[in-house]
């Protein structure tokens, strides 16, 4: 898969919800996930995909109720591509909050090698 195809499809999984498959079909399996801070629950650096399947049940768990998501259109680089997330949600034990991130993504052999995010 190209960069764009890899980007297209991974925004049609995250408009519906569908972490999973998104990380079954699109990233390598020695990826890595950087957050902008360390948080409870999971640390700044998470690699392989085993790891970032878990990190995404924890923050799945984090979450009580989704409100609303939106993600942007790609901009698109040769290996790389950015999105902007938009999120309502209310966590477990705290109230609604809105959230907007920058997902930034890398790619080789037709896969998501890294992906990191700032608030």
């Amino acid at each position: 898969m190209t960069t764009q195809q890899i980007a297209n499809r991974l925004i049609e999984l995250c408009r519906k919800g569908d972490w999973a498959t998104a990380q079954n079909e699109l990233f390598a399996k020695d990826a890595v996930s950087i957050e902008q801070y360390e948080s409870p629950g999971f640390s700044k650096e998470t690699k392989g995909i085993d790891a970032i399947r878990k990190k995404g049940e924890v923050w799945e768990g984090m979450v009580q109720e989704m409100h609303g998501m939106k993600v942007s259109e790609p901009l698109i680089a040769e290996n790389s591509f950015a999105v902007v997330m938009d999120m309502e949600m209310t966590m477990r034990e705290r109230c609604r909050q809105k959230m907007s991130e920058l997902c930034v993504y890398e790619t080789k052999d037709g896969k998501i090698i890294s992906e990191r995010f700032f608030m």
